[in-house]
């Protein structure tokens, strides 16, 4: 028999009992005030009145969370009743360890709809850390769903907004996470120990994180309140782990170090974390962030400030540089290597920060693996006396992959820590590759018989750059790009050469296809290297190429075409910003290059990558790492698709960067497993429920939790088994039309679950990942588009099939089964009536607005509301995504409610304005 969640939820407060938290009932929000208040007079050595404490309280109520986290880690200055005045601390983030614990349970708090919560650790009064529990055998993201569910029902305007930290666990299972809603369950961690060694028990992680003084460390040190998103920020134990490290090192010894941590890994968050600490350090003078890029100076900068507003000065040119190395106020500086070795290398600049040659200083290195340091870390050394330095990387230089004489120890000393690839990707922290070599090349006789396979020496310009063989390319990245980018996401094509890259181009042109096709390069000789892109994309080359130049203008004279700009290359520099942004917002399909956005470059949206270049060593691993960024679960792997056999420097890359089972983790499984894997799913769905109309016959709760967790890793195996060229419905166990029959019913029972969520035996709390659900790129353009092609169909056998398929396909869309009533409506009662298919965008526009006026009237008229006001109370939902306040709705009653209608009146505005958001809100 398994052990219940009540047994579960005794035992973890035996626990925390024993590490020292002292268990309290509080059973409601009267309650938990009380306790506050006698938990703050305790940790602040003296006593409130009354009327203070109300003051006390309607400081702590105001504000949003993000406002409330701040607040706690603040003092205020509480007005006396005798008017005098005294400071008073919600939390000593100082001495951490130095606060008041207690432990509770089943506090229950009515908001929108009553909740009791599991376990809530209180750290001077205050709910700081909520812990949601599950019986063993349960879905640990039915209690991150229900924690959700808190956020929607419960949390909002209570004490339980300064939580700062929650747990979920079903006993086996135990992960933690900041206080952000809008965050996924994949911004969950399991928390480890200092060799990346998970720690996934409960009762193991309450004795390692929720351990007083830990916990406590967590929230005061180790959560950054990030202002440009409004969020907390909690770190991965891996980013904790590294952070603690260099801090242990700069304290204890004068000895460098650097930080292993993998390509994608929130190495921007870990270096900021760790520099705000270091400059808290008294005897550190400057803590000096370098970068090797331009754009990393500016990109880097910015997101340090998003962590704290005007924590970093940028530096602009090497004499601000100077400026704030000057300035004693300033602590923190982003700066690239290129003006540090200015600013130590002439005398004249030299002088104005002589002060610092014996002061402690520390000198943080941004992807110190592109570092070319020679004589700049000479110079470096040579005039900061009392300097330590410390570098990040995701690909060290070894032995094995150096170019010049220097390694990564030789610079930095020793690894303080390690996150290689194979444990980002077995943690979820970013995804694995499917790696696919095209391009085996054959010998054939005079009848076009093949009677030799040649491997094709990579050495051979001749062959490599021929028409012939750039043309087939272009046409088989044209025929594939859909599926592997499933329409909704992108790629970068990396070649060897800018004479090869402007083949390609010109090819590209010359094809008939609607891609969005761009393309960025340096115009100096950059030809194809073999030092695994080991160099400053942004940094002159040598000798201008004119003919690349001229090629280059006429690229960009396209692009601005495209996109109404109006860049050139002479401001190539903002050519380049514009271009990231547009790949990022995935505005471009194709991002032709030889050397740029290879490596330091950040595209959720990019998911996969074509070469046609040697690639090795580190710069094969930084390339084939712009694709595995996570998003969600419609982009399992990235995609990397050679034309060059690179197979063998693949596997040498995994051998230096990974260990003995990086194969086995970065690469996805080949087609025919994932194949197996679908259609063995397919006979258990189909053996539970042999016909669509089986579906219907489910009654019991677990009946229906089994079809959706049956059906759902069936989507999520075809997630990965569609960006493969193979994949079809003709090739798997079910016919795509009973796989949208099944997801249609997977559709109505989350649609039911939704309506009923007030039932505690509905699927509430189910992962549903709707995400999954996207078989088209269904928008309004597409919309006109298939209503027109019905139009042009009338009279003919195909109508109905046509409209039959456009109906389907909106049903397998969840964001369009709202509004597929309406467009039904539409297409029976006026489509017939427009004269022409060039007509039906206006026609259905004018229905759609009518429908959209007739809605607000209807509403407005039966619950005696201000139209106008109404609208603004829509429109603001649109802007901020948050349904209004109750006392919103109130406010624009023309009427004003008897207390007792107010209930009934609140909630029925509120389900109409849910309908009409579901249909109405914007393509």
């Amino acid at each position: 028999m398994s052990q219940s969640e009540a047994a579960l939820e005794k035992e973890l407060i035996e626990q925390l009992q024993a590490l020292g938290f002292t268990y309290v009932s509080i059973k409601d929000i009267e309650a938990l005030r009380t306790n506050l208040k006698n938990q703050l007079e305790k940790h602040n050595k003296t006593t409130f009145s009354p009327r203070e404490f109300e003051r006390i309280l309607n400081y702590l109520n105001a504000g949003n969370r993000f406002e409330k986290a701040k607040k706690l880690r603040d003092r205020w200055l509480l007005k006396r009743d005798d008017e005098t005045e005294s400071y008073i601390r919600f939390m000593d983030t100082v001495s951490w360890c130095k606060n008041e614990y207690q432990v509770t349970n089943q506090v229950t708090i009515q908001g929108r709809r009553k909740n009791r919560y599991d376990v809530t650790i209180l750290i001077n009064g205050l709910p700081l850390v909520q812990i949601e529990l599950k019986k063993r055998g349960v879905e640990l993201k039915e209690a991150f769903n229900q924690i959700n569910r808190y956020h929607r029902d419960s949390f909002g305007g209570t004490l339980y907004e300064y939580l700062q930290i929650f747990v979920i666990s079903n006993g086996v299972n135990t992960k933690y996470f900041a206080n952000n809603p809008s965050q996924s369950f994949e911004q969950t961690f399991f928390w480890t120990d200092e060799n990346n060694n998970k720690i996934t028990r409960l009762e193991a992680f309450a004795d390692i994180f929720l351990e007083k003084c830990h916990l406590s460390k967590m929230i005061a040190k180790y959560t950054v309140l990030a202002e440009a998103k409004q969020i907390p920020m909690i770190l991965r134990p891996y980013q904790y782990f590294a952070v603690e490290k260099i801090v242990e090192r700069v304290k204890e010894s004068d000895k460098n170090g650097y930080i292993w941590h993998t390509t994608g890994s929130g190495k921007t968050l870990t270096s900021f974390k760790a520099s705000q600490i270091l400059t808290a350090i008294p005897e550190i003078k400057k803590v000096l962030f370098v970068v090797d890029r331009k754009d990393l100076d500016i990109q880097t900068t910015k997101e340090f400030n998003s962590f704290s507003a005007g924590s970093v000065d940028g530096t602009q040119n090497t004499k601000a540089l100077v400026k704030q190395l000057k300035d004693p106020n300033i602590k923190l500086i982003v700066t690239t290597i290129q003006k540090l070795d200015i600013a130590i290398g002439r005398e004249h600049y030299r002088d104005a920060f002589e002060h610092l040659r014996d002061e402690k200083i520390v000198l943080i290195f941004d992807e110190c693996h592109r570092s070319q340091f020679g004589k700049t870390h000479a110079n470096i050394r040579k005039f900061f006396n009392n300097a330590q330095l410390f570098g990040f990387t995701g690909t060290p230089i070894f032995e094995k992959n150096k170019i010049g004489n220097a390694t990564t120890k030789d610079v930095f000393d020793e690894c303080l820590h390690k996150y290689i690839i194979t444990h980002a990707i077995s943690d979820r922290n970013v995804l694995g590759f499917a790696v696919e070599y095209i391009g085996k090349y054959a010998k054939k006789d005079a009848e076009s018989q093949v009677v030799e396979t040649i491997e094709v020496d990579t050495t051979n310009n001749t062959l490599l750059e021929s028409d012939e063989r750039l043309d087939k390319i272009a046409d088989y990245i044209l025929s594939i790009h859909k599926k592997k980018t499933k329409r909704v996401f992108n790629a970068i094509f990396a070649v060897s050469s800018t004479k090869v890259l402007r083949k390609y181009y010109d090819t590209f042109a010359s094809k008939e296809h609607d891609l969005t096709i761009a393309t960025i390069f340096s115009f100096q000789a950059n030809e194809e290297r073999e030092d695994m892109l080991d160099i400053d994309p942004m940094a002159d080359e040598g000798k201008v190429d004119e003919d690349s130049r001229d090629a280059l203008e006429r690229y960009i004279k396209d692009y601005n075409t495209r996109f109404g700009c109006n860049y050139s290359t002479e401001n190539f520099y903002d050519y380049y910003k514009d271009v990231q942004k547009r790949v990022k917002q995935r505005e471009i399909d194709i991002l032709l290059v030889v050397n740029m956005f290879l490596t330091g470059f950040d595209a959720p949206m990019l998911n996969t990558l074509y070469v046609d270049k040697n690639l090795r060593y580190h710069g094969l691993i930084q390339a084939y790492s712009r694709t595995n960024r996570l998003l969600d679960a419609n982009k399992p792997h990235g995609n990397i698709v050679c034309f060059r056999d690179l197979k063998q420097n693949t596997d040498d890359a995994l051998e230096l960067f990974g260990d003995e089972e990086a194969k086995d983790i970065v690469f996805k499984e080949p087609y025919e497993q994932i194949k197996q894997r679908f259609n063995t799913k397919v006979t258990e769905l189909k053996d539970f429920v042999p016909t669509i109309d089986d579906v219907d016959m489910l009654r019991s709760e677990e009946d229906k939790k089994r079809f959706v967790t049956t059906f759902r890793e069936l989507m999520r195996i075809k997630a990965e088994l569609e960006t493969y060229v193979e994949f079809s419905f003709d090739d798997v166990a079910i016919e795509e039309q009973d796989y949208f029959d099944y997801m249609s019913k997977y559709l109505d029972l989350y649609e039911k679950r939704t309506k009923e969520e007030d039932d505690e035996d509905t699927l509430e709390g189910i992962d549903f990942s709707l995400e999954l659900i996207r078989v088209d790129i269904i928008n309004y353009d597409y919309i006109i588009q298939l209503l027109s092609s019905i139009k042009e169909a009338e009279g003919t056998l195909e109508h109905q099939i046509k409209k039959e398929d456009f109906l389907k396909k909106l049903d397998r869309d969840i964001q369009y089964r709202g509004k597929k009533k309406l467009i039904e409506r539409f297409i029976e009662e006026h489509l017939p009536n427009v004269s022409e298919p060039d007509k039906v965008q206006d026609a259905f526009e004018s229905f759609w607005n009518q429908e959209k006026e007739q809605f607000i009237d209807q509403l407005a008229s039966s619950e005696n509301m201000d139209r106008e006001k109404l609208i603004e109370l829509v429109q603001n939902y649109f802007y901020t995504g948050r349904m209004p306040h109750s006392d919103n709705i109130v406010a624009i009653l023309t009427q004003k409610p008897k207390l007792l209608e107010r209930k009934g009146i609140i909630s029925r505005v509120k389900e109409k304005l849910m309908q009409f958001i579901e249909v109405f809100e914007e393509w």
